[in-house]
């Protein structure tokens, strides 16, 4: 560091901002040591700094699966903030409470600094405290849970996307929800549910896949020949498009006879037949915030929350 910092004409500490992507540094100065770290092939040490500082630059992500979209696309958000931020990321699965405790452990012998846990995951964290000096931002939980939070307004979405079909002049709009335990699910049926009261329409019994296409197609075989659901909002694009397919092989037109909005907006719903409305979720400002507030934690601050807004993207299904 000594010698990045004589070749460049600045200060050891200079350096040290620079390789700590701190922003205390003006843009000519730090690609002017960039420049020095590049011609004496310079890179910092992670595991001796992590010796030196007490702190290994490390976060790790906890998820219940990474092969829903949400989860990876949250991954892929976490890992390019962190990146951003000087940070390296680790991540872990989970299927029950025993096992996050597990994961917690597993990620303290690799020495992270903090965690972050993704989606389905935060209704165990509930029920596990993190180790001590492990740091904790949880992705979709409600915002007193006593831990930074970083979540999606899934229940503003949903009841935007119930409003939109009732204003297409449906009767009423059933609702393919997911797994009864995510509180991502649980929101969006709170929105959907709070749309019809405030129209004056009961609602219907709802349906629940498990987020996958196919389950939105073994449910949307019932819905497809449903008098009663002449539009229907879906918890995610996924079973949106199960359902799409279950109307498609009952002989029914989407949106003519059954008008349908999802949630997430994947990157190949504009693709679907026919394209589909949806609520976009802001992935990127997910990851850069769960990753900005677990930093801002380590280095001393308190917990805090954040509710990230939804919007709803018009395309054909919906009839509109």
């Amino acid at each position: 560091m000594a010698d990045v910092a004589a070749r460049a004409g600045v200060s050891g500490q200079t350096v040290s901002r620079v390789v700590n992507a701190s922003p205390r540094v003006d843009p000519a100065t730090r690609a002017r040591v960039e420049a020095a770290m590049r011609d004496l092939g310079y890179r910092p040490h992670r595991a001796a700094r992590a010796l030196r500082t007490g702190r290994s630059r490390t976060i790790g992500v906890v998820a219940s699966t990474l092969a829903t979209v949400g989860n990876y696309r949250m991954l892929q958000a976490v890992a390019d903030a962190a990146g951003q931020r000087g940070y390296a990321v680790t991540a872990v699965t989970v299927t029950g409470t025993d096992t996050l405790a597990s994961a917690f452990r597993t990620l303290v012998d690799q020495g992270v600094d903090g965690a972050i846990v993704l989606n389905e995951a935060t209704a165990l964290a509930r029920g596990v405290d993190a180790p001590t000096g492990v740091r904790l931002v949880v992705v979709d939980a409600p915002l007193d849970a006593g831990f930074g939070v970083v979540a999606s307004d899934h229940a503003a979405g949903a009841r935007t996307a119930t409003e939109h079909l009732l204003a297409g002049g449906h009767e009423t709009v059933a609702h393919l929800a997911g797994p009864a335990d995510s509180f991502a699910a649980q929101e969006r049926e709170r929105g959907w549910r709070a749309a019809l009261l405030a129209a004056g329409r009961t609602p219907l019994d709802v349906v629940r896949g498990d987020w996958s296409a196919a389950s939105g197609y073994r449910v949307g075989i019932v819905l497809a020949d449903d008098p009663r659901a002449p539009a229907v909002f879906v918890a995610n694009d996924q079973m949106a498009l199960g359902l799409l397919r279950a109307i498609a092989d009952r002989d029914r037109r989407v949106p003519e006879d059954v008008a349908v909005v999802g949630f997430d907006d994947v990157p190949d719903a504009a693709n679907y037949r026919p394209p589909l409305t949806t609520v976009r979720q802001d992935f990127d400002t997910l990851g850069e915030q769960a990753v900005h507030a677990l930093i801002d934690t380590i280095g001393g601050a308190e917990p805090a929350a954040a509710l990230i807004h939804t919007r709803l993207i018009v395309r054909d299904s919906s009839g509109a």
